[in-house]
């Protein structure tokens, strides 16, 4: 039987000097006995997957508000994607592949309804702010809880990987930094697809220069990337990427809010005030209202404040709650 004590031995024998090693863990806030079969790393990873918050990405918008189609991407894909691209790179870097894999698997937990939109409305309505990175902290070490302990009680690698995946924070392990990057690689170039499959735009938009350097498909341009990343990051302290990768990278990212992100035919003017006008109206309806809470986060009031509980339970709402809530709510009923 390979047991955890194997495991991890083995990490030492065949991973990278540069690779986190799970027996050199920070560890965990609250301590833990450990487990006979999987590493710590293995357990963060186990626990994301099996949360309620994990589940409800599948309802909640990537960047097409409330698409009909079967195939455009949600919040739950585009954290399956980014955590393939990582976990891929983490292998080919002898880096530790289990720690990746958990801060990917948890980086966006954290998303509102409506993707970054909603993000928007909660960080002007709510006095604290919003930011989906620092969310997603907040459901892992306080949210989700499994009735037994408060959180998730993650270790600490997978904690600063989950809160710097994004901004400008840079995460203090090399599994961290490849999360990041990838998040970057795996939304252009998935948005990308999507938005050629709405027709919103054409390949032949696309940057000409951009698609010479990075290749003329979806496959290719993560091939390139990819490879790229793991050539200039062999045997370094640091994850990067050639400039000229990310040169036109970051020229692609830029086309894409010009040409999707802040398309009126992907979000209309008209549906993100209602995405706005919704979220408001909830968010009020609770602090007017606060014994509707769900009563896990209604028993937490005294010690978070009322207007954090309430942020919480609007950031964890799928699309779909959240619409057929604020119906429910708000619009008047047929007489029957």
């Amino acid at each position: 039987m390979i047991t955890r004590e194997i495991i991890e031995k083995r990490e030492y024998e065949t991973l990278s000097p540069y690779a986190s090693k799970v027996a050199e863990s920070k560890g965990r806030g609250m301590p833990e006995e450990k487990c006979a079969i999987r590493t710590d790393y293995q357990r963060d990873k186990d626990r994301i997957i099996h949360s309620k918050s994990f589940r409800r990405l599948m309802h909640k918008t990537q960047v097409f508000l409330a698409p009909e189609g079967d195939h455009f991407r949600t919040r739950l894909t585009h954290t399956i994607e980014v955590s393939q691209i990582a976990r891929t790179i983490a292998r080919s870097l002898g880096l530790n592949e289990d720690l990746t894999e958990a801060i990917a698997l948890g980086h966006d937990l954290g998303h509102t309804p409506f993707g970054h939109n909603g993000e928007k409305v909660l960080n002007e309505l709510h006095s604290g702010g919003f930011r989906h990175n620092v969310q997603s902290l907040r459901v892992v070490d306080v949210l989700d809880s499994n009735g037994t302990r408060r959180g998730m009680n993650l270790t600490q690698e997978v904690r600063d990987g989950i809160l710097n995946h994004t901004g400008s924070g840079t995460p203090y392990t090399l599994e961290g930094q490849i999360v990041k990057i990838s998040d970057r690689v795996a939304y252009i170039n998935h948005d990308i697809d999507d938005a050629l499959r709405s027709g919103v735009i054409t390949s032949e938009d696309l940057p000409k220069d951009c698609i010479r350097v990075l290749g003329k498909d979806h496959r290719g341009r993560i091939n390139t990337l990819v490879t790229d990343l793991i050539e200039n990051s062999y045997e370094k302290d640091h994850i990067a990427m050639s400039e000229n990768c990310m040169e036109h990278m970051d020229l692609l990212r830029n086309f894409m809010f010009r040409n999707v992100y802040h398309n009126p035919r992907v979000k209309k003017n008209e549906d993100l005030e209602k995405v706005k006008n919704m979220l408001e109206s909830l968010y009020r309806y609770y602090l007017d209202n606060p014994g509707q809470l769900p009563s896990d986060l209604y028993e937490m009031v005294p010690e978070f404040g009322l207007a954090e509980m309430v942020k919480d339970h609007i950031a964890g709402m799928t699309d779909r709650y959240a619409m057929n809530l604020y119906t429910e709510l708000f619009v008047p009923k047929a007489w029957k």
